[in-house]
């Protein structure tokens, strides 16, 4: 079987799917989940260890654990690209480096991490640049509590050869950069989302947006072209 590469977008993806996707597809290298609510970090966890090709993993406004995080790096050693990335709210005295921190333990490998709307702060900042040695690009768009300041801020500019910083513009990011004052996912898009939002820079994937679409005799669906 050929490597192949998934996108999974909107409200309906979840665990089962997850969970089809792992047991057909070993070659995997490249998957992404967009607005997939209802994949837990549970599933996402089992998942993974299926997937021990993987190279990139592109998670947007999903709900995940550093424990996931943890099992996604120690299951998926060949990873290069990794984006966690969230729906930016109003709440800049919010402090939260353990995602970072499990990045930085569990996935040295990386070049590429995208980080946008992270809690995290220049302590978490600094266990990746500990951490993840190979890093070429680092996106910090929205990351609130960073500042590029001090010993880090000059380690950031030394090491990284591209570089967002938290209050670049995200005019390119494609997804929505709106910052909200409540961390809520009631509507089944996030403000600004749209389908061709989600699929526009994603013309060597796959898309999927409801569960009850497949069946066992869709393999070839999830099959690069």
């Amino acid at each position: 079987m050929k490597s192949c590469a998934i996108i999974l977008y909107a409200v309906n993806c979840c665990d089962n799917l997850v969970n089809y996707i792992a047991e057909r597809s070993a070659q995997l290298k490249r998957l992404r989940l967009v607005c997939s609510y209802n994949v837990s970090s549970e599933g996402l966890s089992a998942a993974v260890k299926e997937f021990p090709l993987l190279e990139e993993l592109h998670l947007y406004y999903i709900s995940i654990t550093k424990e996931a995080i943890e099992t996604i790096g120690r299951s998926c050693r060949a990873l290069k690209s990794f984006k966690l990335n969230n729906q930016i709210c109003r709440h800049p005295y919010i402090e939260y480096d353990e995602e970072a921190i499990a990045i930085a333990q569990n996935m040295p490998e990386l070049h590429h991490l995208q980080l946008f709307g992270n809690k995290m702060t220049n302590e978490g900042l600094e266990a990746l640049l500990n951490g993840c040695p190979h890093l070429e690009s680092l996106d910090l768009r929205r990351c609130l509590n960073v500042h590029l300041v001090g010993n880090v801020g000059n380690r950031c500019f030394q090491q990284i050869k591209h570089l967002r910083h938290p209050q670049d513009p995200s005019e390119d990011y494609g997804l929505d950069a709106e910052i909200h004052d409540f961390e809520s996912f009631d509507e089944d898009y996030p403000s600004g989302f749209s389908d061709i939002d989600l699929i526009s820079d994603a013309d060597d994937y796959y898309e999927f947006s409801d569960a009850s679409n497949y069946s066992d005799d869709d393999d070839e669906m999830f099959i690069e072209s």
